[in-house]
């Protein structure tokens, strides 16, 4: 492979809510580039199937014409609008409840049928990280080639996976090559959304394949939580002590004498600490 495919072939920029997307960091990412790329929604899987929805609730909703509907989970496979859109291709949806490989060899005809190149997946993971700091991105691959053109590394991770780790293996052994790239979350502001990380996505995702959306307002509404968690900690001295623990750590694998390596193990660290996935 060169780099062709990876800056300009067709894309698959992929992200589901649910187990792998904490602080609803990786989905509201590909939420942003959907509402930024014309992009057209082309398919979406039908729900039936693969979810139990007693534990994926369909939501009922008022429409802007003011009727109720009732939005099951779902996913939908977005595509350009026109060949001059470029080849960035998004799917974002829920987690499947069961049928996982029905649901990831249907996956596989669909990109197939939209003769994708590259398909890059989207996780957001609890970590013992602080909130003040920059949010810890790490990027990895299956394919030899992927890793050599874009520099990332191949993860060493075993235990339990979630569909991401299940949709890479199968589209890699299809000869779909595909990159993983997950953001670390401060575990002790899980209830909330957290725009800081999916910001960190979403640099990420330029510095590897140049795609490229609007940000101001996701920097100010990261200030504003990183401000808000500061005022929280600032009344509890049990929680403030933690985070300052949490930002000595941090220093430590950011100081100058910290490879590239030994980021890359804290990572796996923090996957196995948490029963996470880093593919």
């Amino acid at each position: 492979m060169t780099d062709e495919p990876l800056s300009r072939g067709r894309i698959l920029i992929a992200a589901f809510e649910g187990w792998n997307d904490a602080g609803e960091a990786a989905s509201a990412a590909v939420r942003r580039l959907r509402d930024e790329l014309p992009v057209t929604p082309a398919a979406e899987i039908d729900p039936e199937d693969y979810f139990d929805y007693q534990f994926s609730r369909p939501v009922a909703a008022i429409g802007p014409d003011g009727e109720r509907r009732i939005l099951w989970p779902g996913v939908t496979f977005f595509a350009p609008a026109s060949d001059a859109a470029g080849g960035v291709h998004l799917l974002l949806g829920t987690e499947p409840s069961r049928m996982w490989k029905t649901f990831a060899a249907e996956l596989l005809e669909m990109i197939e049928d939209h003769e994708i190149d590259l398909v890059v997946f989207l996780g957001a993971m609890l970590a013992d990280v602080p909130h003040t700091r920059p949010i810890s991105t790490f990027a990895s691959s299956d394919s030899p080639e992927v890793r050599e053109a874009l520099g990332v590394e191949r993860s060493q991770y075993e235990g339990p996976t979630g569909i991401i780790g299940v949709l890479a293996d199968v589209f890699e052994r299809a000869g779909i090559p595909t990159v993983s790239v997950w953001a670390s979350v401060p575990h002790y502001v899980h209830n909330s959304p957290s725009p800081k990380a999916t910001l960190a996505l979403l640099d990420k995702l330029q510095e590897l394949i140049g795609v490229e959306v609007s940000r101001d307002e996701l920097v100010a509404e990261s200030a504003e939580w990183e401000s808000g968690i500061d005022q929280i900690a600032g009344d509890d001295e049990e929680m403030a002590s933690y985070i300052e623990t949490l930002e000595r750590q941090r220093d430590d694998v950011d100081a100058a004498e910290a490879s590239g390596e030994s980021i890359a193990e804290e990572f796996e660290k923090y996957l196995r600490r948490h029963g996470g996935e880093s593919r």
